[in-house]
């Protein structure tokens, strides 16, 4: 008999997702995307952060100012398409943990991303993510709100020792 209690494809992906997000340095956001085909092998992952390079100790993470992040970060479903490496994205799925903005948007769309599988909508109200959204639906690409059937999964290092 199968072991009970195991995690669904669209959980493992999202897992995969925010664990990338783990990896951003931004000390107020922290975004991860992971990109997976009809097959569901992972073609890439991302997260928010600067350009190879770009030292993390010399740019800024500040949000208000002259200089700020928002004019170098690379967010984290642009980073996963560019990760990909040329791959065919086409008919792939991307799942991020925040909504995509505008300027995703339309490198998804352009790559050939079938679906966007997203954990939460923080900036539903703004016209970065209307724009989003109509682009989407203009282009076809499905939009799914990611339910989980638990609040967490964890990870144990030390689980098999």
């Amino acid at each position: 008999m199968k072991r009970e209690g195991y995690i669904s494809w669209d959980e493992y992906f999202m897992g995969v997702a925010l664990l990338a997000a783990k990896r951003s340095k931004d000390p107020n956001t922290q975004v991860g995307a992971c990109i997976v085909d009809s097959n569901n092998i992972i073609l890439s992952t991302g997260y928010n952060g600067f350009p190879y390079g770009c030292s993390d100790d010399l740019y800024p993470w500040d949000r208000v100012g002259n200089d700020t992040k928002y004019n170098y970060v690379v967010h984290a479903e642009l980073n996963a398409i560019l990760n990909a490496r040329g791959k065919n994205l086409k008919g792939a799925r991307l799942y991020v943990d925040l909504f995509p903005c505008n300027e995703c948007a339309k490198a998804i769309i352009q790559s050939g991303i079938a679906e966007v599988v997203y954990l939460y909508n923080k900036y539903a109200d703004s016209a970065a993510t209307a724009a989003s959204t109509k682009m989407f639906n203009s282009a076809g690409v499905k939009l799914t709100r990611f339910t989980p059937h638990a609040d967490k999964i964890v990870l144990d290092f030390k689980a098999n020792e």
